[in-house]
């Protein structure tokens, strides 16, 4: 409001204002560790959306490939065909939480040797799965024997973690040996502080990546918009870490309060309980024969509840619930959920 009322409405610099480069700069630094320079290493986009597309045209293109692991948010290979590169999936397991291990790693980089960029999401949407400082140290060493493989690393839900010991707390990839030079941390404000609609993001990275992001994004939609960037101040600035820790608690709750829900439903099974982010991605493949797309349809039809299939973020047979919503409204979906299952009859047990 203070923005508005000083006619703060100009366009800024492409990169964003200096005032909240150098807020997202000190905030890396504090938090995770990482030293950015805010003049040349930090790229405030349109949401963290833009960032991730414009990181992958700024390292790939035809002939090149992206490995992106699966389960994964359905733009990250469309945003990959885009550029004329190939998406190459990479299948994680659910009995391993959905991670990335280092042998799954290894193997599909071998195989793969025009690969130029992996996408990391952590914690994950769907799966709400966070990999560890120790496995993303593995991951790291991996990375070590296929140094033309940048890293993408979407960290939009890193605030958002809900381990009970703070030594496996978020890290980012950037902080791992040997691998800030070649990462692109990309995080924003729609996640932790709940500002959608300001669609406000950033690009961390050294200066050879942050600048090549830069000269697309000056052709793409010049620079954010001032006013979502003076929030974006305000957020970094003013908003006590008390009132983040608490959000963090409530959340966790509302994790509980589905996993708790979910346990109680019959052929619903969820092995691995997520540990970050907002979401749940439950097994459903024991009603409708495995076919989730279908059983959504006629979930949103018979008991107006909308789930989004897994298929979409390439695991067949889950849904993705997501719980960042209101208490009344968690307890009503699922009421909703398990009246429409309780009236089907499962295919295999």
């Amino acid at each position: 409001m203070e923005a508005v009322a000083n006619k703060d409405t100009r366009y800024t610099a492409v990169t964003g204002t200096a005032a909240l480069r150098e807020a997202i700069a000190d905030d890396l630094r504090a938090r995770k560790g990482l030293e950015y320079d805010p003049q040349t290493e930090i790229v405030v986009g349109n949401g963290a959306k833009q960032c991730v597309y414009q990181g992958v045209l700024a390292t790939c293109g035809p002939g090149d490939s992206v490995i992106v692991p699966a389960p994964y948010w359905p733009s990250y290979p469309e945003m990959v065909a885009l550029t004329g590169a190939e998406p190459v999936i990479l299948e994680t397991k659910e009995d391993d939480g959905y991670l990335i291990t280092p042998e799954a790693l290894r193997v599909v980089l071998k195989a793969n040797g025009n690969a130029r960029l992996l996408i990391l999401c952590n914690p994950s949407n769907p799966t709400g799965g966070v990999h560890t400082e120790a496995r993303l140290r593995e991951l790291a060493s991996v990375l070590g024997d296929f140094p033309k493989v940048a890293i993408l690393a979407d960290e939009i839900y890193e605030r958002l973690v809900y381990n009970d010991n703070p030594a496996d707390g978020h890290v980012s990839f950037a902080a791992m040996p040997n691998m800030f030079h070649r990462t692109m941390t990309v995080n924003g404000f729609s996640k932790a502080y709940a500002m959608t609609g300001m669609r406000l993001g950033y690009l961390a990275a050294p200066a050879r990546l942050a600048k090549a992001t830069t000269v697309i994004q000056s052709q793409l939609t010049s620079c954010a918009g001032s006013i979502s960037q003076a929030a974006g101040v305000a957020a970094l600035r003013d908003v006590p870490e008390t009132e983040m820790e608490a959000n963090v608690q409530v959340m966790r709750e509302k994790r509980d309060y589905v996993i708790g829900r979910l346990a109680k439903m019959d052929g619903v099974k969820l092995v691995v309980p997520p540990t970050g982010a907002f979401y749940v991605l439950p097994d459903v493949s024991s009603y409708y024969e495995g076919d989730d797309v279908a059983l959504c349809l006629d979930l949103l039809k018979s008991q107006r509840l909308a789930l989004v299939p897994g298929s979409s973020f390439g695991a067949p047979g889950t849904v993705r619930i997501s719980y960042a919503t209101s208490t009344e409204e968690l307890e009503l979906a699922m009421n909703k959920l398990e009246d429409f299952l309780g009236e089907c009859i499962p295919w295999r047990v």
